[in-house]
């Protein structure tokens, strides 16, 4: 498995632990497996080594941007990145897709979002934007909470999971708990081969490259925001007097905590 990696040359830090294991004729339990043998704490944890090692030996990054760009070469050098990504995430996921997503959205009795690490802050905020709009939306901090509350759900219920590897195991826990019960699974990613779109209803893969020095490149970030904004604007129109009257409600509610 470490060999697919070696060989992959600076290919490696897109990869994904389900596409190793398809290269390697194994399963994605031996490529973690393998990874921890050889003194990493998992799959993640050895690309990202490999990563470091790659840029210490000077290989140029991608994006163009290399070690001797001023700080303004590189801003620009990352616009053009997070625009490539950002033109490219509606061609990445077909119409019927988000079309589904968003039937998913409106008939649900509760949505649960699930996300750890970076991708946490995402789901919070897309959480709370659907609460705005009067849907009943929650984005539980605790990673035991997300397991617990998923395990709850029901067949009326659904679950969006943000995520950028879609191969986190805390996520996919629960995720696979929420499918158990009976709740669609809207997955939000940047691959669309790993373990998260294995449980998911409804894949929405749009994401930015990786890159050796941010191995969860922000670009794909952005992407994912504006699939989740996508999501949020067009449920707004699909109830918009719904939509109105909770945020006449919110701004009532916030103007109490205003000077």
């Amino acid at each position: 498995m470490i060999n697919v990696l070696l060989a992959s040359g600076p290919e490696a830090i897109r990869l994904t632990v389900s596409e190793v294991a398809k290269a390697a004729g194994v399963g994605v339990g031996t490529v973690v497996r393998g990874c921890q043998s050889v003194g990493f704490k998992g799959f993640q944890d050895a690309k990202i080594a490999l990563a470091q090692d790659r840029l210490q030996a000077g290989v140029r990054v991608q994006d163009g941007v290399n070690a001797s760009d001023s700080p303004a070469v590189i801003l620009r050098k990352l616009a053009a990145s997070t625009d490539e990504a950002l033109q490219a995430a509606p061609a990445n996921i077909p119409d019927g897709d988000l079309d589904r997503a968003v039937e998913l959205l409106v008939r649900a009795r509760r949505v649960l979002f699930l996300a750890v690490g970076t991708s946490a802050p995402f789901a919070s905020d897309a959480a709370y934007r659907l609460v705005t709009i009067g849907i009943d939306a929650v984005a539980p901090a605790d990673v035991l909470a997300q397991h617990l509350q998923a395990s709850l759900l029901g067949p009326a219920d659904v679950v969006v999971v943000v995520s950028h590897t879609g191969s986190t195991t805390e996520t996919i826990t629960a995720a696979k708990a929420a499918a158990e019960a009976g709740a669609a699974v809207i997955a939000v990613t940047s691959f669309s081969t790993t373990p998260l779109t294995d449980v998911a209803t409804v894949a929405l893969v749009a994401g930015g490259r990786e890159t050796a020095y941010r191995v969860e490149s922000m670009t794909s970030r952005f992407a994912h925001l504006l699939v989740l904004d996508s999501l949020y604007v067009a449920l707004y129109l699909r109830d918009p007097e719904r939509s109105r009257t909770a945020q006449k409600r919110v701004a009532d509610a916030l103007a109490e905590h205003r000077f």
